[in-house]
Order: structure tokens, then sequence, then C-alpha cells
């Protein structure tokens, strides 16, 4: 064989080695050493192991998505968590505005100045229609309504948040008569419940939801007016205070709402016997906080920390503009609902 390694049989590129390099040295032409052969079937069947493995991934991967993708509402709702751009955690203080955003100290700044929901008819792309809008004074009468997404069509499904599909607050102009409600929804979509209105006025409609539309969720608050026939006497608000005592208890809250910042605001319940109450959960939280304007009853939701602060119910609260404000706090004793409220002047 000539010295040169360079051979002309080869292909361009191609770099000649000699049988010995090419069999691993001393083993004899033609033959496979048994060591090679072991280390050759070895690095064979791990080959197809890996492909196995990377295949079965593979498979599990894709069914995997196909049955997130298609996992359908059920009972016309879905859960917050299960929703494309649902990132809001419920056991976390958060604030509803106007658009549907949801603020949580902590994970998002708070805006200077929240804003407000409820002054609007229609918002997102979808509106509030009620069935009818007149109600006599003292008759408890059916409240039904739809929400009409575009062309008219009714919304039927929803997100259930704290604990319900939708969240209905009814309050006279003046600030009286408040009620949390939560109706219920027919197939069709039209939600109805049996509503009192005890005096003459123009009431305030307030529906806070998140609707499934498109497979997205569009949060909002709409708002409607309801009229009661008669001679209407407003009421003036009670000056402003930090107690007040629906029942058989005293509810005081500590902390001084502002519109340049993020405030706590700490409620205490008090029993007949002087001792601070036990609270039971209500709608997946210690208690809720409505905020409304006087004016144009402007209105905030707030829900609170998900425990108690030495007893107290722990919320944040940033306030949407300088004004006069009427603050209503649900919270439950006993599987008993109670309202405590108070009015606020923010400078």
């Amino acid at each position: 064989m000539p010295d040169d390694p360079t051979r002309d049989d080869l292909p361009a590129g191609a770099v000649a080695t000699s049988e010995a390099d090419d069999r691993g040295g001393d083993e004899p032409a033609g033959e496979t050493p048994v060591g090679d052969k072991a280390g050759f079937r070895l690095a064979a069947f791990g080959a197809v192991l890996v492909v196995v493995l990377f295949a079965g991934y593979g498979l599990g991967r894709l069914n995997n998505s196909t049955a997130s993708a298609e996992a359908p509402a059920v009972g016309g709702t879905q859960s917050p968590a299960a929703m494309p751009g649902m990132g809001m955690d419920e056991s976390q203080p958060h604030t509803h505005d106007s658009s549907g955003t949801v603020s949580q100290p902590g994970a998002t700044a708070m805006p200077m100045g929240a804003s407000v929901g409820g002054l609007s008819l229609s918002s997102g792309g979808l509106t509030l229609v009620p069935e009818t809008t007149s109600f006599a004074a003292g008759r408890k009468q059916r409240l039904a309504f739809r929400v009409a997404g575009a062309g008219g069509a009714p919304v039927t499904t929803y997100a259930v948040v704290h604990d319900k599909p939708l969240h209905l607050i009814v309050v006279r102009r003046d600030l009286t008569g408040f009620q949390h409600l939560h109706p219920t929804m027919a197939a069709d979509g039209t939600w109805g419940i049996d509503l009192t209105l005890p005096e003459p006025g123009i009431y305030r409609m307030i529906a806070d939801f998140t609707a499934i539309v498109g497979g997205q969720q569009v949060a909002t608050t709409l708002g409607a007016d309801l009229t009661v026939a008669g001679d209407y006497a407003p009421r003036a608000l009670p000056e402003p205070g930090r107690t007040d005592k629906p029942a058989t208890f005293t509810v005081s809250y500590e902390g001084t709402p502002n519109t340049q910042a993020t405030q706590p605001l700490l409620m205490t319940v008090t029993g007949a016997d002087g001792k601070v109450a036990k609270l039971d959960p209500y709608l997946g939280a210690f208690g809720h906080l409505v905020v409304m304007r006087q004016g144009d009853l402007a209105y905030v939701h707030v829900h609170p920390e998900a425990t108690l602060v030495d007893g107290k119910v722990k919320f944040w609260l940033t306030a949407p503009s300088s004004g006069t404000y009427r603050m209503f706090f649900d919270f439950q004793v006993a599987g008993q609902v109670h309202t405590a409220a108070w009015t606020a002047t923010i400078d």
C-alpha cells in the first residue's frame, strides 16, 4: 500500500484510514469484538427506548392539550381559573372596576383614584336589558333582565366569581334601601329574582358579573334605573361616622381611604356580649364591601384578605375621587347575613 494516506479511489473530501483503524486496532479483519457487539446492542436498545419514551411524552402532551381545550362549561358557568386571561386570585384582596379589571394590592399597582362601575347601561360590547323597570312600593315583584351581546343575543355562560355568577346591587338614589342579591338564570339567559322596593323613588340596579363571550372572559358592571311611583321624599345621609349597629351587633372600622394611595380598612364586629363576633365565611370571604358615591351612585366592590387580622376583616381601598360616599359592609354570623353602613367624606 502506498505510504501516501490519500487514496485516489475515495470520494473527494473523504479521509482514508487503515483497516486496523477501522477495526479498532489488533482485532482480526471481518470480526467485530465481543465487547463492541455488546456495546452496540446496548446502544441500539437505548436508542429505541429513548424513541419510545419521547413518543409517549409527545402523545401525553397531545392528549392533555386536547382534554384541556375541549373541557366545556358546566351548568352555564366556569371557574375563573379555567378561563383564558383570568389571572386574578380570588383568595387575595381585590377591587372590581368599571372595565372589569381586577386590581390586587401587591400583585399590580392599584390606580390613583380607582375606576368605578355601574354608571352605564352598556359596556364592553354587553348591554343590560331589564324586562320591566316599573315597580309598586312595598309589593314583591319579579325583576327579570338579560345581558345582551353583539346583535342582541342573550349571554348564557358566566364565570362563578365569589361563589356566584352574578351579583346584583339595588339601592335608592338617596343611598337608602341597599340590597345585595343573587338572581338565578334560566336556560335562555334570563336572570330573575323576587324584589321588593319599599318606598317611592328611583332605584339603581347594578349587575356585577363576568360573562364568557367567544371563549373569553368579559368582566363588567352595568346599571339601570328602576322606578317606584309615588311621592318621593329623599332622605339626607347620616353624618360621617365609624360605628353602626345592625341588629344586635356593633360594627366599627379603622382607616381613612383617599384617592392617592391604596389604604387598609379594618372592620370589627362586636356582639351584644361585648366580644368580637365569630364571623362565618360569606360568598368565599369574611365580608364584602360596596362603596357608592353620592350624586351619581358610582360603584366600587371590594373583597378582603383571606384571613382575619386579630378578628378583624381587612380590606384595601383606593377612593375613586373626593366626595361623599356610603360604605356597605356585608358580613355573616351564625348563618345570618347583616349589613353595616357608614357615611364617609373623602377630601
